[in-house]
């Protein structure tokens, strides 16, 4: 039986939510699985995945092929990677204790890359917020601006800028 690790789409239409399953290859899409191993929410940014590392692993250990995103998926919770550094073990690259280490490494990096998009992101919405408000504030003034001017009565000339109309003019001529 071939087994494959993949995505069992499930939410509204414009909405998709995905489960994460080990299935036999010829089940349909949303039919009949083996195992539940995790879900994915693509509409949270960033998308969140929730996975059972050690059933993936295992698994994945037994030979079940993931589909593309699926092997998307797994290789950036860093399943794939806990794989590739298990096999290097039982080569006898290095040891298993190399091994955690290497993958604790890996694992701090990616935290820490992930902890950054989330920060950045935060900041850009603040960012756009500060210039929102910037903007509102300024066509608030233009507003205000046009209805005072609109509301003021036009000033009559005083007469002695009148004559000085009138002077000019006939220099003129």
């Amino acid at each position: 039986m071939a087994v494959k690790i993949r995505l069992q789409r499930h939410g509204k239409k414009g909405k998709p939510f995905y489960h994460v399953v080990v299935a036999d290859s010829r089940a349909p899409r949303d039919g009949k699985f083996i195992e539940r191993i995790g879900s994915y929410n693509p509409n949270t940014n960033p998308a969140t995945i929730d996975l059972n590392f050690d059933k993936a692993l295992d698994w994945l250990s037994k030979g079940a092929q993931p589909t593309d995103t699926t092997r998307a998926i797994l290789s950036y919770k860093g399943v794939l990677y806990k794989k590739h550094l298990l096999g290097g073990v039982k080569k006898g690259a290095f040891d298993e204790a190399a091994a955690d280490a290497k993958f604790e490494d890996w694992l701090k990096g990616k935290e820490a890359k992930i902890q950054g998009k989330k920060d950045g992101l935060v900041q850009n919405q603040t960012e756009a917020k500060k210039t929102a408000l910037a903007a509102e504030a300024k066509k608030k003034a233009e507003i205000a601006e046009a209805i005072k001017a609109k509301n003021t009565p036009p000033a009559e000339e005083s007469p002695a800028e009148e004559a000085a109309a009138s002077d000019e003019t006939e220099t003129a001529e």
